[in-house]
């Protein structure tokens, strides 16, 4: 199997909140400083602050072989958000140099070539093993990604599961994940 061992995140305070009925939880405890800016413009999103059931970080890279799970992960997107899914795709240029593009042809490779409507942030500017964020889910899920499109799952209930980049959006494996993590917490 491909996915590093569930874990509970004991930093992770998921916040559940219903306003207008939906359901928002919280990315937060050790993570609530991390903000991602959309490569596309506009304010940046506070992790701890979207409105989900759970989130799916994926880094992307799109010189990869596998660069076209984007389209899964857009098909993903399609299907899943809105049950709560928020996917965030996070370029980096760590693995083969295969990130090269500035963030506005990143921005223009995803929309023209994947129809990409999911937040993709601004390219990381720091290697991902010295990323706040990645710091912190490696340390959680004892996972760290080995090569572009390695996913974090993370649940309202305060996991983290990590996927391989081999295991793509629509593998049985990622797929029954996600529909447990947003299925409602039972009373």
């Amino acid at each position: 199997m491909n996915r590093a061992p569930t874990l509970a995140l004991p930093l992770a305070a998921w916040l559940l909140l219903a306003p207008g009925g939906a359901q928002a939880a919280g990315f937060c405890a050790g993570l609530d400083s991390y903000k991602v800016n959309p490569i596309v413009g506009g304010a940046p999103i506070d992790l701890c602050r979207l409105d989900a059931k759970a989130v799916l970080l994926v880094n992307t890279a799109s010189a990869c072989g596998f660069t076209p799970q984007y389209e899964g992960l857009e098909k993903l997107n399609q299907r899943y958000a809105r049950d709560g899914l928020r996917i965030v795709g996070l370029p980096a240029n760590d693995f083969g140099a295969q990130e090269r593009g500035s963030n506005q042809q990143i921005a223009e490779f995803c929309k023209v070539n994947y129809g990409v409507t999911f937040t993709v942030g601004e390219k990381l500017t720091v290697p991902i093993r010295r990323d706040p964020l990645y710091a912190q889910l490696v340390r959680i899920s004892g996972k760290a990604p080995q090569w572009n499109f390695h996913k974090y799952l993370l649940s309202a209930d305060g996991r983290v599961q990590s996927f391989d980049s081999n295991v793509t959006p629509q593998s049985r494996e990622l797929v029954q994940a996600i529909e447990v993590a947003l299925k409602p917490a039972a009373r």
